[in-house]
């Protein structure tokens, strides 16, 4: 099956051909950002890959009538939160209303052997054979920010398949890891009680880029104090959206409609002020400029890797300074 094809059962929801799409675009895109070196292969490689990302990115984008339009919810927090569970919850609250559901699941990958368990997905199998909801997970293959380098063009494949909501499921991740809010409408950062005090939750980072905060597991001990802590964090910055907070026990269902009015609620709010089209346009912008900083990497790679070499010496032997080794290398580009 060639790409154009691919593309087109793609849109008539074929999950065999969502499946071997978006695995296309991980391997084009995984070549496009580590070309190795300047040997052949790996140039061969990195160009049949280049055409075949660039050849399906085109035919969604001239297939797809309103890009970017697809409602984008990101769920993330530390390792432990419930964030596989509370996103099996959302897949049922949003089919009940006759959605169709896109889920993608980044897992880390080894620091050693580069694999992935891709576990998420163990924890909604109750959706597996539902044919309005497709699930993928994705090694984030050392890419920090949560994310894998490959999840907005898979973001483009499931708007293609006609996903009305897609849910994207981070790795766990710590406080500084915000790339998700790039990349969502609305950004879902799920806690539990007793995994900190009043002091870490003041802390910057994760909670900032909340646009709903969910107490999951919240039959244990302590959830009151962790909702409380939330609300005077909360209460610290006035600011157009104040983030909702909502409790959940989500391995019960208990909680489901909460989080779901809260999720209607921003998405009101993101559509009446305009900050809908402002996220949207923001992440078209990233896509591009991404897309531009991988090929001028791989450019490096290919083309100067000798040269990087060279200048790497000559700074080792204080023959140079690290700015103007950078000058040298860029204006080698032109």
């Amino acid at each position: 099956m060639d790409v154009r094809e691919l593309v087109g059962q793609a849109r008539l929801g074929r999950p065999r051909a969502v499946a071997r799409l978006i695995s296309l675009v991980e391997n084009a895109v995984e070549n496009a950002v580590n070309v190795t070196g300047p040997d052949g292969g790996d140039r061969a490689a990195s160009a049949a890959a280049s055409r075949a990302l660039r050849e399906a990115m085109a035919e969604l984008a001239t297939g797809t009538a309103r890009p970017y339009t697809a409602r984008v919810i990101g769920l993330t927090g530390s390792p432990g939160v419930g964030k596989s569970t509370s996103t099996g919850m959302l897949i049922r609250a949003f089919r009940r209303r006759g959605s169709r559901v896109g889920v993608l699941a980044v897992d880390p990958s080894s620091p050693f052997t580069g694999g992935a368990l891709l576990g998420d997905r163990v924890r909604m199998q109750d959706h597996a054979t539902d044919p309005e909801v497709f699930i993928r997970s994705m090694s984030s293959r050392g890419h920090l920010g949560g994310l894998a380098w490959a999840t907005p063009q898979a973001l483009r494949v499931l708007e293609a398949a006609g996903c009305d909501v897609i849910l994207v499921e981070t790795v766990g991740v710590g406080q500084a890891e915000v790339e998700i809010a790039r990349l969502a409408d609305t950004t879902v950062v799920i806690l539990a009680p007793g995994m900190g005090d009043g002091v870490q939750a003041a802390k910057a980072g994760i909670l900032e880029v909340a646009d709903v905060l969910v107490v999951n597991k919240a039959d244990r001990d302590g959830v009151q104090t962790t909702v409380r802590e939330l609300r005077n964090m909360t209460g610290l910055v006035e600011t157009p959206w104040r983030p909702p907070i909502v409790t959940t026990v989500a391995s019960k269902g208990e909680g489901a409609d909460d989080l779901l009015a809260a999720l209607d609620k921003h998405q009101a709010y993101l559509e009446e002020s305009g900050e809908a089209r402002r996220r949207r346009l923001a992440r078209a912008r990233d896509e591009i400029e991404a897309i531009a900083l991988a090929q001028l990497r791989s450019r490096f790679a290919v083309l100067h890797a000798g040269r990087l070499d060279a200048l790497a010496e000559r700074l080792l032997g204080a023959e140079t300074d690290p700015y103007a080794a950078a000058d040298d290398l860029i204006a080698a580009l032109g």
